[in-house]
Parts: C-alpha cells; sequence; structure tokens
C-alpha cells in the first residue's frame, strides 16, 4: 500500500478538485481504491464532476486528518477506465459502493485512474 493511500483511507473524506470552466470545483468524496499501486475513484457518469473530468483531466486531491494538521495534496491527471475486470476488483474492495452501482456493467458506474501523480504530504 502506497503511503499516499493510507493516509487518504486515514482520512475517510477527500475533496477532489476539477475545473468548471475556468473556475475550480471541489466536493468531497469517500471511495479511494488502490489496486497495483494505482490509485482510482468513481462517480455517476450522470454528475456535474463527470463532464467536467471529462473536458478537462487535470485534479488534485485534498485532505486533513482530523484532528491533526497532517494534510495531503496530490496532482495528476484523471483517465477513465471502462476494464470491466478493473470495476468489478474496485466494486469488491469498495463493498459500499454497490448500494450506487449494483455491477461492474452499472450503464452510469464511472471509474477513473489517477495518473502522473505528484503527492505532497
Amino acid at each position: 500500500m502506497s503511503k499516499a493511500y493510507e493516509f487518504l483511507k486515514e482520512c475517510g473524506i477527500y475533496f477532489l478538485v476539477t475545473m468548471n470552466g475556468a473556475s475550480p470545483a471541489a466536493r468531497p468524496f469517500g471511495c479511494i481504491v488502490e489496486l497495483e499501486n494505482e490509485l482510482y475513484f468513481t462517480t455517476s457518469n450522470k454528475k456535474a464532476v463527470y463532464t467536467q473530468l471529462i473536458q478537462n483531466r487535470v485534479i488534485q486531491i485534498v485532505a486533513l486528518k482530523a484532528g491533526t494538521r497532517d494534510w495531503i495534496r496530490i496532482d495528476g491527471k484523471a483517465v477513465e477506465v471502462y476494464d470491466l475486470t478493473l470495476k468489478q476488483a474496485v466494486l469488491d474492495v469498495a463493498s459500499g459502493l454497490l448500494k450506487h452501482f449494483k455491477t461492474a456493467a452499472c450503464a452510469h458506474f464511472a471509474l477513473f485512474k489517477v495518473i502522473d501523480q505528484r503527492c505532497s504530504i
């Protein structure tokens, strides 16, 4: 497990920052999964965040550990992943997602991999 993933899991909630045109848009996310040293997050392709990610792949992930001044910032790019095997692996690890996405083939289940990561802890 990477140090960044361990930190995000300890935080529980992190903020995903995307670009909404020329303005940043931040929203809380709770699910982050690491598979083979790669970070993945999910959303619905019906949400504004999905459209923002498709229009501009540049993202930032920010989290603060509760009760501390310990924080993390990850800069990178989000690339949509269509592989049903990976989607199923994410559902297997984060079973709480099943209330939103019943199967890996769910029409609105969008999976993104974070690439070109630069991390500050």
